[in-house]
C-alpha cells in the first residue's frame, strides 16, 4: 500500500491542493518500507488525483480538501482521510495502527476550489 500525505514542513498540510510537497510512504503490513518526497506540481483543479494515482497511491491524508477532489479520488479507488492535524509521521503511524481519526473535513469555499484554514 502507498500512502500520500500532503506536507507543510513536518506537518500535515491544512490544504491538500496548496501543499508544498507530498510524502509517499510504502507500507507492508504495519511496517513502513520506503518513504519519498514528491513536489506538488501545482494546484490545477482535477489534476492531482490522477497525478497521485500514477504514483501508485492508495490512500491520501490531508487537513482539508475540496469536494471535487474527494470525488475524483474515490472514482480512482483512492481512499481520502481529511481533517487530519499534526505531524506527518504521527498521522501515518496512526493510520497503519488503524487509529487515525480524520474529521472528514471538506472545503467548500469558493466552489470547492480553494480553502483556507487560518
Amino acid at each position: 500500500m502507498r500512502i500520500a500525505v500532503a506536507r507543510e514542513g513536518d506537518m500535515v498540510s491544512e490544504h491538500f491542493g496548496h501543499c508544498e510537497q507530498f510524502v509517499l510512504f510504502d507500507v507492508e503490513g504495519t511496517d513502513v518500507t520506503n518513504m519519498m518526497i514528491v513536489d506538488n506540481p501545482g494546484h490545477q483543479p482535477g489534476f492531482l488525483p490522477g497525478f497521485l494515482k500514477d504514483k501508485g497511491v492508495d490512500v491520501v491524508i490531508a487537513g482539508g480538501m475540496g469536494p471535487k477532489a474527494v470525488e475524483l479520488f474515490q472514482s480512482l479507488g483512492i481512499k481520502t482521510i481529511t481533517g487530519v492535524r499534526g505531524s506527518i509521521r504521527g498521522a501515518v503511524e496512526a493510520y497503519v495502527a488503524g487509529e487515525l481519526k480524520g474529521t472528514g473535513e471538506v472545503c467548500d469555499h469558493h466552489g470547492g476550489h480553494d480553502c483556507e484554514h487560518r
